[in-house]
This record gives C-alpha cells, sequence and structure tokens, in this order.
C-alpha cells in the first residue's frame, strides 16, 4: 500500500474532465497556449497532451499571476464550474509555475499561428507541441492497440520478428547493410575465409523488409501469427507515400487455399478496427482530418470492395489510357496515378488478384489454371493508392525449390513445407499509409514520430 499511494499521480488528464460534476476538485497540470488577462481575473487554457481540445482555468489577477506566459508549465487545483460555453472550466484555488517555457528565447513556434508541416518537420525534437502532430500521435497509439486487441480476439499469436535478418524477402535489392562500426572490433573478430566486413556474423545481415518469413516459420508450429514491426527500404526517393523506416503490420493464417479468404480477411478487419477508432478516438480523428483540409468521412466503411483480377483491371487502364500522364505497362505493377484511377472508377477500393508471375516475389503460389499468374493481391484505396499487398504462399516443395528466384540462402524455408507443411497465406499493409488514409495528411513524414528518408535521419 506503501508504494502504491507513494507513486499515484495526484492529478487528473485533461481528458478525463468530462468525468467530473459541477464542484469536484480536480487537480491538472499542463502547458499554458493561450492567456486573456481581464481587471480581476486571468484566463490560461491549457494542454496537457491528452485531447486536442484546451481546457480553461480561471484564476484571480494578482502579482503572482500576473507574470505568467505562454508556454509555462503550470500546475493548478481548483473546483470544476460549468463556463457560459457550457464547457468545464477549473475554477482555481492555487497556480504553480512548474517550468519557465521561454517562448522569446528561439522556441521556433508561435502560439497563435498555424505553421506548416514541412516547417513543423524541421524541428522534430519540437512538434509533440504541436495540437495537430499530437493528435496524431494519440491516433496512431489507439490505431495500434486497436488492431493488437482484435487480432488478441481472433488468437493470433503476435510474433516479434527480427529487424536483423540474412534474407531480402522481396527480393528487391533494397536493403540496408549492418555491421559493426569498429574496424577493430571486426580484426578481432575475423575467422579464415570470412571477408573482413562480414566477420561478426559470419555472413551478410541487412536490416529486414518484411516480416513475413519469419511470421511463415513461426505459423508452420504456432496456427495464425501476426507482427507490427519496423521495416527499412533503401529506395531513392522522396515520394510523399515512402519512407526508409516504417511500420508494417503483417498477418499469417493457416491452412487458407482460396485468394477470396484472404481479401475477405482484410477487408473485414480494416472495416472493424476503423469503426472501433472512430468510436474510441473521433475527436483527434476529425481534428487530423480538418488540419489536412480533408474530407471526414470515410465512405469506404459502408460499400463492399469489388474484386478485379489483373487482366480485367490492366483492360479498363487501356481502356482509358489517355487519362494518364504515365505510361501503361505490362511488364511492371501500376503506378499510383492509375491505381487511383481504378479506385475511382469502381467507386470503391478494390482488391486487384492474379498478378504476372514475373511482377512478384518467388514464395507466391502459382495458379494450376493458368501457370503464368499467382495467386496474390493487391488492395487499392482512395488518397494513397496501394495499402495491402498478399499473396496465397507457394506449399508445393518442388515448384518452390527450382524457382528462379529463390534465394541460395532459403533452404530453411523450402524445408517448412517438407516437415508437415500447410497451406499458409498472408498480407502486410504499411500501417503509416493506413493512417494517412484515415486522417488525409499528405505527407507520410507526418504520420510517424521521426520520419527517416534520404538524406534525413535526424536525432
Amino acid at each position: 500500500m506503501l508504494l502504491i499511494k507513494r507513486f499515484h499521480s495526484s492529478f487528473q488528464r485533461i481528458a478525463h474532465v468530462g468525468k467530473a460534476q459541477t464542484g469536484d476538485s480536480f487537480s491538472v497540470k499542463g502547458w499554458i497556449k493561450n492567456i486573456r488577462r481581464l481587471k480581476n481575473n486571468i484566463f490560461l487554457d491549457i494542454n496537457d497532451g491528452s485531447t486536442s481540445g484546451r481546457f480553461q482555468i480561471v484564476l484571480p489577477r494578482d502579482s503572482h499571476t500576473q507574470k505568467l506566459t505562454s508556454g509555462t508549465v503550470v500546475s493548478a487545483q481548483g473546483k470544476i464550474q460549468v463556463a457560459p460555453n457550457g464547457h468545464y472550466e477549473l475554477h482555481a484555488d492555487a497556480v504553480e509555475s512548474l517550468a519557465d517555457g521561454q517562448l522569446q528565447d528561439g522556441f521556433p513556434f508561435s502560439p497563435k499561428q498555424k505553421h506548416p508541416p514541412e516547417y513543423v518537420r524541421e524541428h522534430l525534437h519540437l512538434r509533440s507541441r504541436i495540437d495537430y502532430f499530437a493528435a496524431q500521435m494519440r491516433l496512431r497509439h489507439k490505431a495500434q492497440k486497436i488492431i493488437h486487441d482484435y487480432m488478441d480476439e481472433l488468437e493470433f499469436v503476435q510474433i516479434n520478428t527480427p529487424l536483423l535478418t540474412t534474407n531480402d524477402c522481396e527480393g528487391a535489392g533494397e536493403v540496408f547493410r549492418v555491421q559493426p562500426d569498429s574496424e577493430d572490433l571486426l580484426k578481432q573478430m575475423s575467422r579464415p575465409n570470412v571477408p573482413l566486413d562480414q566477420s561478426y556474423f559470419d555472413h551478410k545481415v541487412f536490416l529486414t523488409v518484411s516480416g513475413q518469413l519469419h511470421l511463415e516459420a513461426m505459423s508452420y508450429g504456432l496456427g495464425n501469427t501476426y507482427t507490427m514491426a519496423p521495416a527499412f527500404r533503401a529506395e531513392n526517393s522522396k515520394s510523399p507515400l515512402h519512407l526508409a523506416e516504417f511500420y508494417m503490420f503483417e498477418a499469417e493464417l493457416v491452412h487458407l487455399k482460396h485468394l477470396e479468404e484472404l481479401s475477405g480477411f482484410i477487408e473485414k478487419m480494416l472495416k472493424t478496427t476503423t469503426n472501433r477508432l472512430i468510436e474510441t478516438s473521433g475527436q483527434d480523428l476529425q481534428f487530423c482530418q480538418a488540419s489536412a483540409d480533408a474530407k471526414q468521412d470515410l465512405p469506404w466503411l459502408s460499400v463492399p470492395w469489388p474484386v478485379l483480377t489483373y487482366d480485367e483491371a490492366l483492360d479498363t487502364l487501356i481502356k482509358h489510357k489517355e487519362s494518364f500522364t504515365t505510361p501503361i505497362s505490362q511488364n511492371e505493377g501500376f503506378t499510383k496515378e492509375q491505381e487511383l484511377f481504378l479506385v475511382a472508377h469502381c467507386k470503391a477500393p478494390i482488391f486487384v488478384i492474379d498478378w504476372p508471375v514475373q511482377q512478384k516475389p518467388f514464395y507466391m503460389k502459382v495458379s494450376e489454371s493458368n501457370p503464368q499468374r499467382v495467386h496474390a493481391l493487391d488492395l487499392l484505396m482512395p488518397t494513397v493508392g496501394e495499402l495491402c499487398g498478399g499473396s496465397l504462399r507457394e506449399d508445393d516443395v518442388s515448384r518452390l525449390s527450382s524457382h528462379p528466384q529463390l534465394p541460395k540462402d532459403l533452404a530453411w524455408y523450402v524445408e517448412l513445407r517438407k516437415f508437415g507443411g500447410v497451406p499458409t497465406g498472408g498480407f502486410g499493409m504499411g500501417f503509416e499509409r493506413y493512417l494517412q488514409l484515415l486522417t488525409g495528411v499528405k505527407n507520410i513524414r507526418d504520420v510517424i514520430p521521426f520520419p527517416r528518408y534520404p538524406h534525413s535521419c535526424r536525432m
């Protein structure tokens, strides 16, 4: 009991003020966002990071309170009252200044000014003080929790997939090498017939581009699995949809034989978790959408998502080729412009399935009826284009082991099928793109705490 009393917080979060009643005692700590001084009273608008709204504190004007300034951290105790506008406010009995904001001494943000995201991004260590970015981070937290809870309800097992790996899952070569920075350490650990730069692990090691192969290994003994983990892509891209480090939600389902089962799972998961997020974090979501000048309705939640084969999607694009600034290629995937056209054309998110073999990685299951196609899907959504990519996994040992793109160090991956293999399928979703889809934020760098992209890795 002594430990509980010692560490129990003596103040409340502003987000919980709605649970109070008039006359209740309330204690709060937060940053002063705005001050209004009248003849007898001073009004403080404060925020503690728990909500996009601000909370008004009313206190007498005297020599002590007169010194308070914007940015100052204060602690206040008093009684809850109802303001003329119908909102709760705190009539403070005591206010203590905990830290001076010193906004006049180089602080980059003006309290009453709306700063563009590009400018805010130049000050990563301070941007949690900006209301719309703080709302993004709260929304990000809630979205992760809701996804975790949903998968737990379905009895999926969460796997902490490794960040260091010997494989390039996608086979595109967009990997970051990992090795000790100390040449002395490498020399100490050197072994015969091993290059010096590989002497720590005895072979090349990379930052992961996907946890999928490790999920498959776990699923063969545990059943359905998932992960939410960082992924890394070494692309020379400054696109508002790409990062060098981002988070991937990935799931692997066992005993999965049909692609429609996978697309149905993805659609239900996204609709269910998004509706739960709206219920629990609607205020922050609307605040983010308003800050991004985005539409505040998500019509894709209430319509079925059609399925098109790759050939059907390609035919649609060819019929409207005059609408595009980018050429249509049958050897590569669709461009974002073409993806968004297909979504607009169908008036809903769409699954594009059964892709050409040469456009997809080695692990995707080849169609029995058409060996030139694999059982793969891309989910195309409004504003962001591709959100999810997935497939049935090749479970034929001979076909997989003879695949020309199978990396030489993945004998263990083939062996999974040898010892009691089962049909599996799965998908990956870029978590930051999902947040962009919900909030309408134009640049992916504004939905992650510390963005990494070409020529920028700060802090």
